[in-house]
């Protein structure tokens, strides 16, 4: 992009809801709340023949730096240091306040270019809060409706006057032909060649940090980028919106996704609560390997277990990893304890991958991203139709199908019919009277025989065509 655009302004002028026009996606949570957005939210945005990369930040208020208002003003105050330019957005409905002319204050200091927007200025009576806004020393303000898209070929215009052509309109570079060799399988999660392709080092991975609230989510992905990225405290469920962030992990690019904390649904009460706890389910579907933090201090618990079914249940790579390690007495004692009871209580991910770790210290970081490569590895992996042909044979002489109604049940033929996550298909007789138990043995021995711990395995049966049904029987 040929310049970054930050958005700023009070709480509740509408921000975000310009945001998401701008970027052409709901992808901010809106609400009538005021201080919904808390954590910087960048975004492509397309304005008209415009292409710029923009800031969604969290509201401006006075308060001390101790606080949560105060973080989240620094926040705010690094994306107004990072911009080429900044949209100071009032409401021209309610007219200025106080608070706006501190914060016009701010911005002219800033020695950044300044747009001047007055948003709502649909609403009737808006004309005097929009004449208003000339008295903060700013320029000429820009009458816009983020809600209805009203004004904003004006506020193109103001963009272009403030940021320069030159720097709005940069001639085009010449690039390399990068994306001529990423496959298809890429993008639809399928592969179609039938022979078990080689894993992707290069490919850049989608990784999701989930969990209960205050498990350290934020504190995690700040320690892998090496600065406060995020928006951290000891407060309970400071993360609304479901924030991506990028960087290089030994060569590897890692977007990460950092979620709200997902509590009991019979608590979630809150309309605002539930637009997180939706982000964080679509971050999930679009991510491809999932973390989900546990809490050493208190593992296990019933939220816990439910949010790593959710993963499995959705089909994502899953891996585990226990925060807080550093305020664990006796690590060998609780390892123990832990690994003992992940095999007990989610036998669905036999062999899921666990990793103690430290958000504070970084203890086990390193380690971590490594078990998620090996996960992603596995998640992607394809087997050849012979192996897994050979392969079921052996389990059927070593554990025949059972007879179900005196007539003996004969699994024919197997393929695999997708990765991401591994997917099987099995021809067979009567697929319908197949018991549970037998489909467990077929997918343990799966996990075990071709080294797949921890992913979700998908084993579908389909009955074998008669080629001699629908033929009248001859006398």
């Amino acid at each position: 992009m040929s310049f970054t655009v930050a958005i700023v302004g009070r709480p509740n002028v509408g921000k975000s809801t310009l945001f998401n026009r701008l970027v052409g996606k709901k992808l901010a949570l809106v609400d009538d709340t005021p201080g919904v957005t808390r954590d910087r939210r960048p975004g492509d945005a397309k304005l008209i023949d415009l292409r710029f990369r923009i800031v969604d930040t969290a509201g401006l208020e006075e308060a001390g730096p101790d606080t949560l208002e105060g973080r989240m003003r620094a926040q705010t105050e690094a994306a107004i240091d990072e911009a080429d330019l900044t949209l100071f957005v009032v409401d021209a409905k309610m007219g200025l306040t106080p608070l706006d002319k501190t914060f016009g204050e701010l911005l002219r200091r800033s020695g950044k270019p300044v747009v001047l927007v007055a948003n709502k200025s649909e609403a009737r009576g808006s004309d005097a809060g929009f004449y208003d806004a000339f008295t903060l020393g700013l320029g000429e303000p820009v009458p816009i409706s983020a809600e209805h898209g009203e004004g904003m070929i004006d506020l193109r215009d103001a963009i272009v006057a403030a940021i320069g052509e030159e720097k709005a309109f940069p001639e085009p570079e010449e690039e390399a032909e990068t994306n001529v060799d990423v496959p298809a399988s890429d993008i639809s999660g399928e592969e179609e060649e039938e022979a078990e392709p080689a894993y992707d080092e290069t490919k850049p991975l989608r990784v999701a940090i989930v969990g209960r609230p205050n498990a350290g989510k934020s504190t995690l992905i700040n320690r892998f980028l090496g600065e406060d990225r995020l928006l951290t405290g000891p407060e309970a469920g400071i993360t609304r919106d479901s924030i991506s962030v990028e960087w290089d992990w030994r060569g590897r690019t890692i977007k990460m996704f950092d979620t709200a904390g997902m509590r009991r649904k019979a608590r979630v009460v809150e309309k605002l609560e539930k637009l997180s706890v939706a982000d964080a389910l679509r971050a999930i579907r679009f991510a491809e390997t999932v973390v989900i933090i546990f809490d050493a201090t208190i593992p296990f618990e019933k939220q816990d277990l439910q949010i790593v079914d959710l993963v499995l249940r959705e089909g994502r790579a899953a891996v585990l990893a226990f925060n807080k390690w550093d305020l664990v007495e006796d690590p060998q004692a609780v390892l123990a304890d832990l690994r003992e009871k992940t095999e007990r209580l989610l036998p669905q991910a036999r062999g899921i991958r666990a990793v103690p770790i430290s958000g504070q210290t970084g203890y086990g970081l390193d380690k971590l991203m490594q078990n998620i490569i090996e996960t992603d590895r596995v998640w992607n992996k394809r087997i050849s139709t012979a192996k897994l042909n050979r392969w079921l044979e052996g389990v059927q002489v070593q554990h025949p199908p059972p007879a179900v109604s005196g007539r003996r049940l004969r699994l024919k033929y197997m393929t695999q019919v997708k990765a991401r996550p591994p997917a099987f298909m099995i021809s067979c007789t009567r697929p319908e009277a197949l018991p549970e138990s037998y489909v467990r043995y077929l997918t343990n021995g799966l996990r075990a025989d071709f080294q797949m711990p921890g992913v979700p395995i998908r084993i579908h049966f389909k009955a074998s065509e008669n080629p001699f049904e629908g033929r009248k029987k001859r006398r």
